[in-house]
């Protein structure tokens, strides 16, 4: 049964959807390290897409990729999730020299609610989603027809628009 309390804060719930990414050390534990992280920092995952064997983008003389997407129901504002999140990656030993270097974790929110964001901090819905398989891929498992605020057209649109052609390759169930 919902309490007074309960019903009051389910009117300010957003929902973000969260690519999480690990191409150094124990992906598949550093994952599950950053979920109940998540879980404990930034709010309820409502939808866990599989796991992801995916082939590095941007620098490719690097490891492979462990990708997962996550939906997450927060009370939190979207830079209140974006703070969430570099302090998760810091607690799980990131790092951040260069970009898009192979790192032991990196969460990139994808979409916060049906928002456009655009400050130098943060960019909302992610700037380079739609251009990357990796990122569509499990989004589309678990979220197919949400529709990018900023293109107007669905998940499942963008990736059967998608020139990138890397591998990406299911590894296991969340």
């Amino acid at each position: 049964m919902l309490h007074q309390h309960d019903v009051f804060l389910s009117l300010f719930m957003h929902f973000v959807y969260l690519l999480l990414g690990s191409n150094l050390g124990d992906s598949k534990t550093v994952l599950k390290s950053a979920l109940l992280l998540i879980e404990e920092e930034i709010g309820k995952i409502v939808k866990l897409s599989a796991s992801y064997r995916t082939a590095p983008w941007g620098v490719t003389d690097q490891p492979d990729y462990l990708n997962q997407v996550a939906k997450v129901e927060t009370a939190l504002s979207a830079h209140d999730t974006l703070r969430g999140v570099l302090e998760i990656e810091k607690w799980l030993g990131r790092i951040r020299k260069e970009k898009w270097e192979a790192r032991i974790i990196d969460i990139d929110i994808l979409y916060f609610d049906n928002c456009i964001i655009n400050e130098p901090d943060l960019k909302i819905p992610h700037p380079l989603l739609h251009l990357r398989k990796f990122v569509l891929v499990p989004l589309n498992e678990i979220a197919p027809d949400f529709v990018h605020p900023g293109f107007n057209t669905s998940n499942s649109h963008l990736l059967a628009q998608l020139d990138d052609r890397s591998s990406v390759e299911r590894k296991e169930e969340n």
